[in-house]
């Protein structure tokens, strides 16, 4: 059995203050996982920073939805005259 290891180094700290409502989901979670809290938080935030520049361009979740050719000024009726 191979073992590898992984090592991050993380440049920042935020501390932040939470609801115990949070707190005791993160806890849960943590503890029902084996994930570290720490851990959960940042995917959570990678999760939102991700989502959050889909949301800037919302055109972009119809790419690739639609059949035809890419240029539709070559279509009878749409050219030019």
């Amino acid at each position: 059995m191979e073992s590898v290891l992984h090592a991050w180094r993380m440049s920042r700290t935020l501390t932040i203050r939470i609801t115990d409502a949070i707190a005791e989901w993160l806890k849960q979670t943590s503890q029902r996982s084996g994930i570290p809290a720490g851990r959960i938080v940042r995917e959570q935030l990678e999760r939102a920073m991700t989502e959050s520049s889909a949301e800037e361009k919302p055109f972009m979740k119809l790419a690739g939805s639609f059949d035809g050719p890419g240029n539709l000024s070559t279509r009878k009726g749409f050219a030019r005259r």
